[in-house]
C-alpha cells in the first residue's frame, strides 16, 4: 500500500451522495425509458437463471449453498427450493452470471443486473414490495455498481480483480437496505460494512474454475447481510469509498490516483447510467463480441476453410490479457468457461459456422479438429482503431492462399449503443436460454408475466411464477 493516498477527492462523501439518492427515489421517478429498460434486462438475466440449469456447473454450486444456508421463503428461479433470502440470492445470482452471458456495461465492464437483481428480487419478496418499489431499488443499484466501476476505468481488472465481484457488494447492500426502509445514515452503514466484503480475484483465469459464477451471488449475500445489520444498529465505516485505507486506495492502489471520484455522484437522479448497459447476443466474454460478429459476416465470404493461412484478430489492448493470452493456452480451451474467454477459439468457432450459440460451448464443439485448426492460426494484437470502453470493438483480418486477403471490423457491437436489441430479441433469447430446462408453454407463460407486470403488481406473485 502506498503510504499516502493519490485519490482525488470529491465534492460530497460518496456513500452519502449514494445513500441520499436511493433512499429518495421514488418509483414513479423512473423516467419511462429507465422503467422499459430495466425489465428488459431483467427479463434477459431470468431467462439466463434459467438456462444455468441445463449445465453441470449448476447443481454442485447449488446444493453448496442450500448446504450452508437455511430454509426460508425466498424464491431460487427455476426449483423448487426455499430459502432465507440471502441464501437465494447467492444461488439466483451465481444462475444468472454462471453462463457469462448477462449484460455488461461497457464504460464500467462490470455485469450490473447480477448485481443487483438477485439482492432486489430476494428482498422484495422478503418484504412484500411491489414490482414498482423492486424497480426502484433495482434503478438504484444499477447506478451504483455502473458508476463505482467507471470511476476506475477498467483498473479493477488490471490489479487482478473481478469487477463485478467487487461492486456488487455495495450495490446490494443499497438495494437492500432500501427494500428494508433504512434511513440515510444506516444506508451509508451498510455501504461501510460492504466495503470490508468486497472481493472477487480473477485466478479462475487459469484453469476456467467456476468462482467467477459465484461472485456477484456473493456479493448479493454479503450487502444483504450488511443491510440487516446496519438496521440492527451495526456500526460501518461513514467513507468506505474515499477514506484512508477505503475501498480505492487498497483495491486500486498505484493506480488510485486515476479515479473520477467525482463522476460517481455527478448527475445522480438525472443521468442514468443504465441507459447504456448492454444486453449479450453472444455467450461469451463481451471484450470478444466485435471480433465474433466479424467473424460470423465473415463465415459465407471464406468459402474454403482450407485456404486459410493466417487469422488476425484486433481487440483494444486492455482486454488483451484477458481473453487472447498466453495464446497457447487460449487456442485449446479445456472447459467451456475457458471456452467463453478465448478470443482464438470463439473466432474459429464464428469463422467455421457462422454463429457462437450455446450449443458451441458443448464438449463436441470443445473438441472439434475443424475449430481447433482454425484457432492455431489465430493471432490476436492491439487495435488502433477503436472507441473501447464506449464499445466492444474487434476486427478480423483472413488471410488467405496465394496473398487474398478478407477483413471485416465491427467499430459498435451488436447490443451496444444504437445496436441496442429490442424487445423481440431479447424475448427471442428468453424462450431459447428458458426452454432449455422449461417446456416451450411454460417458458412463454414466464415471459408473459414478466411482461404484464405493473407497478403495484406484488413480489411475491411474480416469484411464484419463477419457482418450479
Amino acid at each position: 500500500m502506498h503510504s499516502a493516498s493519490q485519490l482525488p477527492p470529491s465534492s460530497e462523501n460518496l456513500a452519502l451522495g449514494l445513500a441520499r439518492f436511493a433512499h429518495g427515489l421514488r418509483p414513479a421517478d423512473l423516467p419511462p425509458e429507465v422503467r422499459t429498460k430495466s425489465l428488459h434486462h431483467i427479463v434477459d438475466a431470468i431467462g439466463l437463471a434459467y438456462a444455468s440449469r441445463h449445465f453441470p456447473f449448476a447443481a454442485p454450486g447449488l446444493a453448496g449453498f442450500r448446504a450452508a444456508g437455511a430454509p426460508g421463503a425466498a424464491t431460487v428461479i427455476g426449483g423448487a427450493e426455499r430459502l432465507q433470502p440471502r441464501d437465494a440470492a447467492l444461488s439466483n445470482g451465481y444462475l444468472i452470471h454462471g453462463l457469462d452471458f448477462d449484460d455488461t456495461h461497457p464504460g464500467s465492464i462490470v455485469h450490473p443486473t447480477v448485481a443487483c437483481l438477485p439482492a432486489a428480487l430476494a428482498m422484495a419478496e422478503a418484504a412484500d414490495a411491489s414490482w414498482g418499489e423492486l424497480l426502484a431499488a433495482y434503478a438504484a443499484g444499477m447506478e451504483t455498481c455502473i458508476r463505482l466501476g467507471r470511476a476506475v476505468k477498467g483498473g479493477f481488472h488490471h490489479a487482478g480483480f473481478h469487477a463485478t465481484g467487487l461492486v456488487s457488494h455495495f450495490s446490494a447492500a443499497l438495494v437492500a437496505a432500501k427494500l428494508l426502509g433504512l434511513d440515510v445514515p444506516r444506508i451509508v452503514a451498510a455501504q461501510g460494512i460492504a466495503a470490508s466484503t468486497a472481493s472477487g480475484v480473477q485466478v479462475f483465469l487459469e484453469n476456467g474454475a467456476w468462482t467467477k459464477r459465484m461472485h456477484p451471488g456473493w456479493g448479493a449475500l454479503a450487502g444483504i447481510t450488511a443491510a440487516q445489520m446496519a438496521q440492527a444498529g451495526f456500526h460501518g465505516p461513514d467513507r468506505p469509498y474515499e477514506g484512508r485505507f477505503g475501498f480505492f486506495d487498497t483495491h486500486m492502489q498505484e493506480r488510485a490516483g486515476q479515479v473520477d471520484t467525482e463522476s460517481v455522484i455527478r448527475g445522480l437522479g438525472r443521468e442514468w447510467t443504465l441507459l447504456d448497459t448492454s444486453i449479450k447476443p453472444y455467450p461469451v466474454c463481451h471484450f470478444i463480441h466485435g471480433c465474433a460478429e466479424a467473424g460470423v459476416q465473415l463465415h459465407a465470404r471464406i468459402g474454403d476453410l482450407a485456404r486459410v493461412r493466417r487469422i488476425v484478430c484486433e481487440l483494444p489492448e486492455a482486454t488483451l490479457p484477458i481473453v487472447a493470452e498466453p495464446a497457447a493456452a487460449k487456442r485449446v480451451p479445456r472447459s467451456d468457461y475457458e471456452a467463453k474467454f478465448s478470443a482464438q477459439f470463439v473466432v474459429a468457432a464464428c469463422l467455421l459456422r457462422g454463429r457462437f450459440a450455446l450449443s458451441e460451448l458443448d464438449d463436441a464443439s470443445l473438441a472439434d479438429p475443424a475449430i481447433l485448426r482454425l484457432a492455431s492460426k489465430v493471432e490476436c494484437i492491439r487495435q488502433e482503431d477503436t472507441e473501447f470502453p464506449k464499445y466492444f470493438s474487434g476486427a478480423v483480418t483472413v488471410e488467405l492462399d496465394q496473398g487474398d486477403t478478407l477483413h471485416q471490423h465491427i467499430p459498435m457491437n451488436l447490443g451496444s449503443g444504437a445496436r441496442a436489441l429490442g424487445l423481440p430479441d431479447i424475448a427471442g433469447k428468453f424462450r431459447a436460454n428458458a426452454g432449455l430446462v422449461l417446456p416451450p408453454p411454460r417458458a412463454q407463460a414466464v415471459l408473459d408475466t414478466l411482461l404484464a407486470a405493473e407497478p403495484d403488481t406484488p413480489v411475491r406473485a411474480l416469484a411464484r411464477a419463477l419457482a418450479a
